[in-house]
């Protein structure tokens, strides 16, 4: 006569399998968030006179390879572009800023601008650049 052992049913979970797939997807996250942050490399466009706007209260600068600094299509000195971006944002509280600068533009000339509107408060800032589409 054989003596039969009683099984014992299961009352732990058994997480082995689990935690492997866990891991495996952390890394399949990891490999792909750092290829995609990787640095894109950009050309800045050369400045033109013709501004193609996507909401009707963006207000355009563009520095061109000189130096001048315009205001949509307006030349403007530094002191106006101030004045003139107070102007817009006593009527209008919220508008964004593009600002497009030639490639060979002194950096110092953006930095300029840049001070501008930190100093007039606009939030909304972007840079305008030119995706390089690899090889």
């Amino acid at each position: 006569m054989q003596v039969q052992k009683k099984r014992k049913p299961y009352d732990e979970i058994n997480v082995t399998p689990m935690v492997d797939l866990t891991l495996v997807l952390l890394i399949i996250f990891i490999l792909l968030t750092t290829a995609a942050v990787q640095g894109i490399k950009v050309n800045v466009p050369k400045a033109s006179s013709s501004v193609s706007l996507a909401k009707p209260t963006t207000k355009a600068i563009t520095i061109d390879e000189s130096g001048q600094i315009y205001l949509d299509t307006f030349a403007v000195t530094i002191d106006e572009l101030e004045t003139q971006l107070r102007t817009f944002k006593a009527t209008t509280e919220e508008f964004p800023v593009v600002v497009k600068g030639d490639r060979v533009t002194q950096y110092g000339r953006i930095m300029e601008v840049l001070d501008v509107c930190n100093r007039v408060g606009i939030d909304q800032l972007g840079l305008v650049s030119e995706r390089v589409r690899p090889s």
